[in-house]
């Protein structure tokens, strides 16, 4: 017995070894590139979320100008980034907007949870056949839970910049 904890307490020390020796790193023009897009994870550039269309972009499979939520601002860093020349949004994907957030109607909503599962950043509360509400902090603006609303309960509402909200690193 105490031969058998010895070596599987040998394996698991060579088990830790290795993960730290043979760690798969990833690719750092990924992370930059997914750091300059809005990670809204809203699937407008027809890809999953902002990670996946980073990856495509690195690997040359999709172009820069797919993220309406992302803008002419962010179009221009990403080519700046990658030495390419910026060009207008795609408008196939959708159009640039004001950054803006989701608020439900409370009087309106029935509880129907049909939008909770579409929002991809569980910003929406609330349980079948309670009222709901939005997490406006977490909601990202990617307008996944408004159309399936059956009672149209759920209205984009603009984003106040205030000294609170301005990130500088973002505009400078």
């Amino acid at each position: 017995m105490l031969l058998l904890c010895l070596l599987f307490g040998f394996l698991g020390l060579l088990l830790g070894y290795a993960a730290k020796k043979f760690k798969v790193q990833g690719d750092p023009l990924v992370d930059q590139i997914d750091a300059l897009l809005p990670q809204t994870q809203c699937g407008q550039c027809n890809y999953i979320g902002c990670r996946p269309y980073a990856e495509a972009i690195a690997n040359n499979e999709a172009d820069i100008n797919q993220c309406p939520p992302n803008g002419e601002a962010g179009i221009i860093a990403l080519a700046n980034l990658l030495g390419k020349e910026a060009k207008p949004l795609n408008s196939e994907f959708g159009e640039e907007k004001p950054a803006a957030v989701a608020f439900i109607i409370e009087q309106d909503c029935i509880g129907c949870v049909k939008c909770i599962p579409p929002c991809p950043v569980d910003a929406i509360l609330g349980a079948s056949k309670q009222m709901h509400t939005v997490i406006s902090s977490e909601c990202t603006g990617c307008e996944l839970c408004v159309s399936p609303c059956p009672v149209d309960c759920i209205v984009m509402l603009p984003i106040e910049t205030t000294p609170e909200l301005w990130h500088w690193s973002q505009h400078v």
